[in-house]
């Protein structure tokens, strides 16, 4: 299986972590992509092992969208790597403004 997930199938992912009883119309608005594309990612997120969905015993007709295992994992994964990706984005920016801090002091002694 290929160990990265497309931005979509990442925020599928998280509002499915979310909302699990969230219906796929308003999972696509709230993702703002269309409900065809939504349908395409849940069904590749199901493939990979990564959610499955149960029928309400009350609504036969309504679906209920759990995370497996592996989707969790994933998810984690996924949140970790992104959070280390702006940690390091955030040190390089204030680098950079501590550098320019400096030179914008030197530049006012001359």
């Amino acid at each position: 299986m290929k160990d990265n997930l497309s931005q979509d199938q990442f925020n599928v992912l998280r509002k499915i972590n979310k909302e699990k009883d969230i219906s796929q119309r308003i999972m696509a608005k709230e993702l703002n992509i269309s409900l065809g594309k939504l349908n395409y990612v849940v069904k590749e997120l199901r493939k990979k092992g990564l959610i499955k969905l149960n029928n309400f015993r009350n609504n036969p007709s309504k679906l209920q969208y759990i995370l497996t295992p592996k989707g969790i994992a994933q998810r984690t994964k996924l949140t970790i790597n992104f959070m280390q990706r702006k940690m390091r984005e955030y040190d390089e920016l204030r680098e950079e403004l501590e550098k320019q801090k400096k030179v914008d002091v030197d530049s006012n002694k001359i």
